[in-house]
């Protein structure tokens, strides 16, 4: 039988007793602008002129190269239907660090 947990609460979730809410995050570089050198751009000026095989493994060499390069994570987190409510008003946690902790002196 598998078993789940809230990963904000720690709260147990039963499969048919409880709604449970799964958060997917990725996380990766954002390839606003491209910087591509001159090689580069003969390299796609001859591949758009010429449709050759060779090519096609050219290009699906470079872009796993580049793909590579780029780090990409991802996370998964079950929450229960509390804590969803409260990741949904504030999924940074953006109003929580501003807010602080701190004691009256």
């Amino acid at each position: 039988m598998i078993r789940y947990s809230c990963d904000m609460c720690g709260r147990s979730l039963v499969p048919d007793e409880d709604e449970r809410y799964v958060v997917k995050i990725e996380v990766y570089a954002a390839c606003d602008s491209m910087d591509v050198d001159c090689e580069d751009e003969e390299f796609i000026n001859d591949f758009e002129e010429d449709d050759d095989d060779e090519n096609d493994e050219e290009i699906d060499n470079v872009e796993s190269d580049e793909i590579e390069s780029i780090e990409y994570k991802t996370f998964r987190y079950d929450l229960c239907s509390k804590c969803h409510s409260r990741y949904l008003q504030d999924p940074l946690s953006i109003n929580s660090i501003r807010r602080g902790r701190f004691s009256e002196n």
